[in-house]
């Protein structure tokens, strides 16, 4: 594990304490390259998730480049350096913008860095051979994805399981995917011998924001979730092809499942916290 700060917090709360305890935790900065080539010496694969999301590459363009872009050179040059055959990183359905489901046109920092991103990704592999796999998420939801404009439906999810109040930040539609569906492609990803620069959409299960929470009120009758807010700055009717052709047989959560085991998780959660010490 590589990250910003020693941190360990979340992934205590999602793979519990013994792993957080046990597992090699490397503290340094996606964008300084030494960092990133220290921690990925001796490694036979990368997944790159380092970023930062809609709202902070709003507030300073400058670094959300830094780290989303440069970040991602950096990650590839230390396959590059050390002879790692392919990288698996996270792109995002925000490479398209709110106009056209089928040509990426973003409006956004965000979408354009990781725009930028895939482009980058196809010349490693052109330049030099290193393959990758880059997944483009739209919202996805479920322990841990607690952060950025689009942790509506999980915060939302948080919230009813802990009695407290929530209004998402964004109405409207787009594709909902549950987060253990996302890791087991990366796992897949990371496990198996891509060739090529491949980009997969991720779309996952297609709803709106009402149905995600009359799936939170199926479960917690009483929860007081709302919406509000403009739609999210993606258009919706992308094909999952490349990604039902890479990973034929990834799991599939629906949105009702996939609520129901947030839920479960943050009641959990929730439980543990008010137990004594």
């Amino acid at each position: 594990m590589f990250d910003v700060t020693n941190n360990r917090h979340r992934m205590a709360e999602i793979a519990g304490q013994h792993v957080a305890r046990d597992l090699v935790w490397v503290v340094g900065d996606i964008r300084n390259r030494d960092d990133v080539l220290l921690a990925a010496e001796g490694c036979q694969g990368i997944i790159h998730l380092a970023g930062v999301l809609t709202p902070a590459c709003a507030a300073d363009p400058v670094l959300g480049a830094e780290v989303n872009l440069i970040g991602t050179l950096n990650a590839f040059e230390a396959a590059r350096r050390h002879g790692i055959g392919a990288v698996i990183y996270a792109g995002s359905a925000g490479v398209f913008g709110p106009h056209s489901g089928q040509v990426p046109e973003p409006t956004t920092h965000y979408g354009a860095f990781k725009l930028a991103c895939e482009g980058s990704a196809r010349a490693y592999w052109h330049d030099h051979g290193i393959a990758s796999v880059g997944f483009r998420p739209f919202v996805v939801y479920g322990p841990g994805r607690d952060t950025g404009l689009s942790a509506g439906p999980t915060l939302a999810c948080k919230a009813a399981a802990q009695g407290e109040p929530y209004v998402l930040p964004f109405t409207g539609s787009s594709g909902l995917v549950y987060v253990e569906d996302v890791a087991a492609a990366f796992v897949h990803a990371v496990l198996g011998k891509p060739q090529g620069a491949r980009v997969c959409n991720f779309v996952g299960e297609t709803a709106s924001v009402d149905d995600v929470l009359v799936e939170i009120r199926r479960i917690v009758p009483d929860a007081r979730v709302s919406a509000e807010g403009p739609p999210l700055p993606i258009a919706i009717g992308q094909s999952e092809a490349e990604l039902d052709d890479f990973f034929p047989n990834r799991p599939r959560t629906s949105l009702a499942e996939g609520v129901a085991l947030t839920i479960a998780h943050y009641r959990t959660v929730d439980a543990a916290r008010r137990v004594p010490a």
